[in-house]
């Protein structure tokens, strides 16, 4: 079958990096989650205190930009890869309810965009790729053989979120993390440059109501119709 780029985007606690690792590993992609990026940089400017309360310095941030850089490091153990801040795994780091209530705010930012869809499409020109994100397939990768719009309702991703969070023995509640879900679709859908909307050509996939062996088998289908299969 050929090589094709695979693009996964959606809404946040969607599930998105789960199924797309999953599907990467057993047809032998690449895995890139493009989310991780946003949020190493957004981990950048909290330890540079370049926030001041819920006040981001845009012009700050845009002058240390060139300090910053965003790189993976695969994991001997999964083989999936590792976020990286300066050469340094900040994987846990960027995963806290901290960084999620500030990440949309840093990736609204035009020249961070700029700079993370270059890295973006630099890593996707050889094909055999699997990115998910926000905008995949409507800036990153317009021509992707392959375009999925996930979404789940915002009580049933806050609950995945929760739940991920408090198994990690983070300290937070259902409500806290419903409303960080309904302000980030809605910073994510109304931002000026590249906001997340379906891409005209993209499958929808709502996996609201479906076990996470049945999301995997629907993503695999339409991988193998994609990739022209002779047998689906």
């Amino acid at each position: 079958m050929k090589k094709i780029i695979i693009a996964l985007d959606g809404h946040s606690s969607c599930g998105k990096s789960t199924m797309a690792k999953a599907l990467a590993k057993k047809i032998g992609y690449i895995y890139v989650d493009t989310g991780a990026m946003y949020r190493t940089v957004t981990l950048f400017a909290l330890r540079n205190n370049i926030f001041n309360g819920a006040e981001l310095d845009a012009a700050r941030l845009e002058a240390l930009l060139p300090e910053v850089s965003v790189s993976f490091v695969l994991d001997p153990e999964t083989n999936l890869p590792l976020a990286c801040l300066n050469g340094e795994v900040v994987e846990r780091e960027i995963r806290t309810m901290e960084v999620s209530s500030r990440v949309s705010p840093i990736a609204a930012l035009p020249f961070v965009r700029t700079m993370l869809t270059k890295m973006q499409q630099q890593m996707g020109e050889a094909k055999g790729i699997v990115m998910d994100g926000r905008d995949i397939g409507t800036a990153v990768f317009p021509q992707a053989e392959l375009k999925i719009f996930v979404t789940a309702s915002a009580e049933v991703r806050a609950q995945r979120r929760y739940d991920e969070l408090t198994a990690k023995g983070e300290s937070v509640t259902f409500e806290e993390i419903l409303k960080n879900v309904q302000e980030r679709d809605y910073i994510d859908s109304h931002r000026e440059v590249a906001p997340l909307k379906q891409a005209e050509d993209a499958l929808v996939l709502d996996n609201s109501n479906m076990t996470r062996e049945e999301q995997n088998e629907w993503l695999m289908q339409a991988y193998l119709k994609a990739a022209g299969a002779t047998c689906v």
